[in-house]
C-alpha cells in the first residue's frame, strides 16, 4: 500500500487508531493515511453504508480497518462502544477527533438548543471520548483534535462553530498539560478551506475561488489528502516532543493579508 504514511517515515505498525467522522472527506483521508502507515484503524461515522465503503477502500489498498457506527452525542452508547473497543483491541494508541457539525446562521436566528447541538458534537463529544478511552491509552499515546482556522479567526454568521472550535483548541492545550505526565501528547490540526463533498457548493463558486486567490498565500482550495501529513507527523515517533500545539493546514490563510 503506497501512502503518505510510508513516505513520511512514520510507521505505525501495531498501533490501534480511532478516527471519528471518517466515512468521507478529511476524516476518511486521515483514516486511510493512518492505515497506510501501518495502523489498524477504527473508522467511525453515523452512516453505515458510507462506513462500509470507507472500510472496503482501506482494505482494498492493503490497510486494516473496522467500522464503528455510533452517535457520539449519545453518552450511554458511546460508553458501551468504548468498552467494546477496549475489549476487542486491549489498547487504543491514537485518537483523532474529526467529527464535527456546523450551523451557519446569524445570532438572531439561533437559540440555546442550536448552540448546545453544535457544542455537543464539536467539543463535548471529543472530551467524553478521550475521557472514556484514556484508561486504555498507554504511554506514547497520541491525541489529535481537528479544529479549524475558525477557532482563532471569526466571521459574521457563524458564531457557534467559531466558539466550539475555539473551545476545542483550548481543550487541546488543557489536556496536553493534564496528560503529559502519562507520556501522552495532545495536539490539534486546523484545516483551512478544503474542497470536500460538504463544501462542494462553495468550491464550485467562482466568487469563493477568487476570494481565496486574494486571501491565501497559495491561492486555492486544499485537497482532502493534503491534511494527512500533518496528522501523521503528530501521531508519529517524530513528534514525541510536540504537545499542546495547533498546526494550521490552510495554504497560508492565517498568515496572509
Amino acid at each position: 500500500m503506497t501512502t503518505r504514511g510510508q513516505d513520511f517515515g512514520c510507521g505505525l505498525a501495531g498501533k490501534v487508531a480511532l478516527v471519528t467522522g471518517a466515512s468521507r472527506g478529511l476524516g476518511f483521508e486521515i483514516a486511510r493515511g493512518l492505515a497506510g502507515a501501518g495502523a489498524s484503524v477504527i473508522v467511525h461515522g453515523r452512516n453505515v453504508a458510507e462506513l462500509r465503503e470507507a472500510e472496503a477502500a482501506i482494505r482494498q489498498a492493503g490497510g486494516q480497518a473496522a467500522v464503528l457506527p455510533l452517535d457520539l452525542d449519545d453518552e450511554a452508547t458511546t460508553r458501551r462502544a468504548c468498552d467494546d473497543i477496549a475489549a476487542r483491541h486491549g489498547t487504543i494508541d491514537i485518537i483523532v477527533n474529526n467529527a464535527g457539525a456546523r450551523d451557519r446562521r446569524p445570532l438572531e436566528q439561533l437559540d440555546r438548543a442550536a448552540f448546545r447541538r453544535v457544542l455537543e458534537t464539536n467539543l463535548v463529544a471529543p472530551f467524553d471520548l478521550i475521557r472514556l478511552l484514556l484508561p486504555h491509552m498507554p504511554a506514547g499515546g497520541r491525541i489529535v483534535n481537528i479544529t479549524s482556522i475558525a477557532g482563532p479567526l471569526a466571521r459574521a454568521g457563524d458564531p457557534i462553530y467559531t466558539a466550539a472550535k475555539g473551545g476545542l483548541d483550548a481543550l487541546t492545550r488543557a489536556l496536553s498539560a493534564e496528560l503529559g505526565g502519562r507520556g501522552i501528547t495532545v495536539n490539534a490540526v486546523a484545516p483551512g478551506y478544503f474542497a470536500t463533498s460538504a463544501n462542494a457548493a462553495m468550491a464550485a463558486d467562482a466568487a469563493t475561488g477568487d476570494y481565496l486567490k486574494r486571501r491565501s498565500s497559495l491561492g486555492r482550495w486544499g485537497r482532502p489528502d493534503e491534511i494527512v501529513a500533518a496528522v501523521l507527523f503528530l501521531c508519529s515517533p517524530a513528534a514525541s516532543y510536540v504537545s499542546g500545539t495547533t498546526i494550521p493546514v490552510d495554504g497560508g490563510y492565517m498568515s496572509h493579508f
